[in-house]
């Protein structure tokens, strides 16, 4: 399959536009910084856990409240990505639009005002749209054993619609220990250092959801 213009080679994996397939969006301000990092991060994690074959059925994407429409990756971004073994290709910035938050079966954002943005557009998207670390401490508290098996690409998506389905149903239990707890703070502008604590930061987040996704643990 061919990858929507611009999205870059990864999202063949997936089954874009193709009714069965489970969307997950990254949200950042300008998309070319936090948000293409995790969306780069998740689908190298996925790929790892579950080989090409079964993450047919999920597609990793992108957009920023205020994005750079067209604009490249930031050039430490993309380093960030390569010293984690990602694919940084092909990647062009977008804003986030109504149609995306649509699509999209779970939205994770970088801070508590991007979740705040999405949900304000409508399109029922409060129950589906949480930080990466909101999403990240409420997974951990989700018992694994109560979710489907994913050992198919239909076994994946319905894994993940039964996640976020739970994580939703957790939220008003367990809050964060402070409002500093669910963000990851812009590193757009600042050297290579802050870089890459900010993606040891977005990887740590989400190696516990991509685990929860699949139900295969990081390798060691």
């Amino acid at each position: 399959m061919t990858a929507p213009p611009g999205r870059g080679p990864a999202e063949a994996g997936g089954i874009s536009g193709a009714d069965g397939a489970f969307r997950i969006l990254h949200v950042s301000t300008g998309n070319v910084c936090r948000s293409p990092i995790t969306e780069r991060l998740t689908r190298h994690a996925l790929a790892e856990r579950l080989g090409e074959r079964r993450m047919g059925g999920l597609v990793v994407e992108s957009a920023g409240t205020w994005g750079h429409e067209g604009a490249p990756m930031e050039e430490n971004a993309v380093a960030v990505l390569l010293e984690h073994g990602a694919d940084a290709s092909d990647f062009t910035g977008r804003e986030l639009l109504d149609e995306h938050v649509i699509r999209a079966d779970l939205v994770l954002t970088a801070t508590r005002d991007h979740r705040a943005q999405v949900i304000s557009m409508g399109h029922s998207a409060g129950l589906r749209t949480f930080t990466l670390k909101e999403f990240t401490r409420l997974v951990r508290a989700i018992d694994p054993a109560t979710l489907p098996a994913a050992g198919s690409p239909e076994g994946v998506v319905e894994r993940a619609h039964a996640l976020v389905q739970a994580a939703a149903a957790l939220r008003g239990w367990l809050l964060a220990p402070s409002p500093e707890a669910d963000e990851i703070y812009d590193p757009y502008g600042a050297p290579i250092p802050y870089f890459r604590s900010v993606g040891e930061e977005i990887s740590s987040a989400l190696d516990p959801v991509v685990t929860a996704l699949t139900g295969v643990p990081a390798h060691t």
